[in-house]
Order: structure tokens, then C-alpha cells, then sequence
């Protein structure tokens, strides 16, 4: 099972269990944030599309920690 789902302008597909590097969320890290913007949900052969999001769908999540990408220099 799998979820897409957007958020900072940008769609990431989601399962249970992966860790993902997004923008900033102005939470604290080790909170739980709920993306409600879920565009599609993939469940073995039953698939479910939103126009634009599909209704009533959620996704969950652990903040672990907050980083800073390496510095580019030009």
C-alpha cells in the first residue's frame, strides 16, 4: 500500500515505515504532522484518485529532525 501525497509544492510517494527529507515543517521534531492533501492511495488492485484529493484519506507522520542541506559553493 502506498499513498501520494503533497506538500511544500512538491509529491512524494509514501509507505508505512519510509523515511523521507522534505522542506521545513514548523513542528517540533519527534511531534506527529498529518498531511491531508492526499492525491492518490494504491492498496494491492484497489486504487482511489483524487479530484484533486481523495476524500477523507490522511497520512501520518513522525518528525524525527530538522537538518540543513550542505552549502553550495560558487
Amino acid at each position: 500500500m502506498y499513498a501520494i501525497i503533497k506538500t511544500g509544492g512538491k509529491q512524494y510517494r509514501v509507505s508505512e515505515g519510509d523515511v523521507l527529507n522534505i522542506e521545513k515543517l514548523d513542528v517540533e521534531a519527534g511531534s506527529e504532522v498529518v498531511f491531508n492533501e492526499v492525491l492518490t492511495v494504491v492498496a494491492d488492485s484497489d486504487v482511489k484518485i483524487g479530484k484533486p484529493v481523495v476524500d477523507g484519506a490522511k497520512v501520518t507522520a513522525k518528525v524525527v529532525e530538522h537538518g540543513k542541506a550542505e552549502k553550495i559553493f560558487v
